[in-house]
């Protein structure tokens, strides 16, 4: 069964995010029903020793009461929390948006309506209603997530399960942080990251080519080629590292960029080669004012893609493992 989800950001970005299936979500909800008859009862209590001996005011505010347990406690939880409640803290949930970002009071109210009238409560026959939705959505969604445009994604999920890593190596970090990412398709992205990840599983020469293919599908799409010196691996994973670090502060984390560990790095010169369309030659741009030295500069117009492939060139760079 498929774990992951495509969140699409809003810079195209393609977010790999764990997403919680069913039984997770209904012990999260399970523990949050407790809370909830639990403070419903102390409620009760509380109203039955204080009544006048209105009957009809009693009941009044007992259904007034109630509503506001079942609808105001998933609301106000997700929104002061970014999208948990007490059961989703206790088993490593969030919701989030359908971009990976933090919900607001607008889709915490939406998913707290729809879980009383339809998705648990009136409609919803104690839960069936749910169950059914999110049995067959593919992100397992309930109808609340759906009006909502949310997902529920697990946060603590073991470290053999997580992905393959992307580092970001050292010399391109600045030159990535100046890209524009905002042109690069979602379908790309996974590509890129499978490529990465069977890199070592690849023959050398198939590796080239689909790496080369790749980056010169992701030049033209965020406006910036290959610099010289550098290895086609390298600038598609400096491309995916600054993607990863921007969508994870975009939701509210501001990690370090993951550096590739090498100290064996060189340092790329002021001068960059990139495809001329019209003779195939290498056409030196150099840096722009204000930019350190050893930056490489970002092109104006998406480089054509060469004829002719270039040949597989030594480098210090250490391949990802």
């Amino acid at each position: 069964m498929k774990e992951e989800t495509d969140l699409v950001t809003g810079e195209a970005v393609v977010l790999d995010l764990r997403v919680a299936r069913l039984a997770s979500r209904g012990a999260a909800m399970l523990l949050d029903v407790l809370i909830q008859a639990v403070t419903l009862l102390v409620v009760f209590l509380v109203l039955v020793m204080t009544s006048s001996g209105d009957e009809s005011l009693l009941s009044a505010v007992m259904l007034v009461s109630t509503v506001l347990v079942l609808v105001g406690y998933p609301v106000l939880f997700e929104t002061l929390s970014r999208g948990k409640t007490l059961g989703k803290m206790a088993l490593g949930l969030r919701v989030v948006r359908a971009d990976g970002g933090a919900i607001r009071f607008r889709q915490a109210l939406t998913r707290g309506l729809c879980g009383a009238l339809v998705d648990f409560w009136l409609l919803g026959f104690l839960g069936v209603v749910a169950i059914l939705v999110s049995a067959f959505s593919r992100d397992g969604k309930r109808v609340g997530d759906y009006l909502a445009g949310t997902v529920v994604i697990r946060e603590r999920v073991p470290v053999a399960a997580d992905a393959a890593p992307v580092y970001m190596p050292p010399q391109l970090a600045h030159w990535a942080s100046q890209l524009d990412l905002s042109g690069l398709p979602n379908d790309l992205a996974l590509s890129i990251r499978q490529y990465l990840a069977r890199y070592h599983d690849l023959r050398p020469e198939a590796a080239h080519m689909l790496g080369w293919s790749l980056a010169q599908q992701a030049g033209a799409s965020v406006g910036a080629g290959i610099p010289q010196g550098i290895p086609v691996w390298a600038y598609l994973s400096a491309i995916l590292a600054e993607r990863r670090r921007r969508e994870l502060a975009r939701a509210g984390h501001a990690p370090e960029p993951m550096m590739m560990p090498s100290s064996a790095m060189p340092v790329p010169q002021t001068t960059y080669a990139h495809p001329d369309p019209a003779t195939q030659t290498p056409t030196p741009a150099q840096a722009p004012t204000g930019q350190p030295p050893g930056t490489p500069p970002l092109t104006e117009q998406p480089p054509a893609a060469p004829t002719e492939e270039p040949p597989v060139a030594e480098s210090p760079f250490a391949p990802p493992k």
